[in-house]
């Protein structure tokens, strides 16, 4: 399957996003000129999945990659052995129906959660691994996102394939051998993978690295499964409101647009802000000036 036939199942862009009742609501239309603008639910860090969920809606934003954080909250975490442990127990036991529960309280809103970000790592059993895959397909998902190592790929590419999910590596700023960061660390991590194995690219992250992200669009769409959208300063600056930093969002969306690469563009609010609606609002104000310039 190549990655037009992964993008026509996944997203229907080609006839746009419907808008039929789904459960009493009304899908909500978040594209703009063709270009898929959705949100990281780590944007609405600060609100438990239910509150996260209203967030999208009361937004306007139709397409969510939900950060696993929010599936995650009171089960565990990384902070210390006995969480991670407790972390493990819940990912290899979880009922997936909890999973589905929460893809059918997003589409009740009218929101499509299309993507899933669950960040394998190299410490990640084999069972969990797999589940990543499990849940995405509960909640609905055609995608997963993950801030993984560059060595996981390689362990994540028979249940990918297994699976028949594609999996974008999320790259950050820190130039570390096994973090994702450089379009170097993206070529070793696919080298001799297959299709499954693609790329989530940070557009903020990759600017403040000092590397361009509409230079690497051009060469790498085919293989570019979402695109996450802030402002970052250059030279491992800071986040910024949208138009403030050094991130060519505008130039990111409008390639997007007028090439008719259909790729995602997920707003990730991370600067110092208000309210994160009201925020993810302006982002989404200044995507849509830049489309319909």
């Amino acid at each position: 399957m190549n990655r037009r036939q992964f993008c026509t199942l996944s997203l229907g862009l080609a006839a746009g996003f419907p808008t039929k009742p789904v459960h009493g609501a009304r899908k909500i239309n978040s594209v703009i000129n063709g270009v898929a603008i959705g949100a990281q639910s780590y944007s609405f860090r600060d609100r438990n999945m239910d509150a996260a969920i209203r967030a999208f809606a009361d937004a306007g934003i139709g397409l969510c990659e939900l950060w696993s954080g929010h599936l995650e909250r009171g089960h565990g975490g990384a902070s210390s052995p006995t969480d991670r442990v407790k972390l493990r127990a819940w990912r290899e036991g979880v009922a997936l129906k909890e999973i589905e529960m929460v893809g059918q309280k997003f589409r009740a809103v009218g929101v499509t959660p299309y993507a899933l970000n669950y960040s394998f790592r190299d410490d990640f059993s084999d069972r969990e691994i797999e589940r990543g895959f499990e849940m995405a397909k509960a909640l609905g998902a055609k995608v997963i996102t993950a801030s993984s190592n560059v060595s996981t790929a390689a362990r994540i590419d028979p249940f990918a394939k297994k699976h028949k999910m594609r999996v974008g590596m999320h790259n950050h700023s820190r130039i570390e051998k096994n973090e994702f960061a450089t379009p170097e660390s993206f070529e070793r991590a696919r080298r001799g993978r297959s299709e499954y194995i693609a790329i989530n690219l940070d557009i903020g992250h990759f600017t403040a690295a000092n590397f361009d992200p509409v230079d690497y669009i051009q060469k790498h769409h085919h293989d570019i499964l979402t695109l996450h959208i802030k402002d970052r300063k250059r030279d491992q600056g800071a986040n910024m409101p949208f138009g403030k930093g050094d991130t060519p969002i505008r130039e990111v969306l409008t390639l997007l647009r007028d090439n008719k690469y259909e790729i995602p563009a997920n707003i990730e609010y991370e600067y110092d802000g208000t309210d994160a609606v009201e925020e993810v609002q302006k982002c989404l104000s200044y995507c849509r000036r830049a489309l319909e310039s």
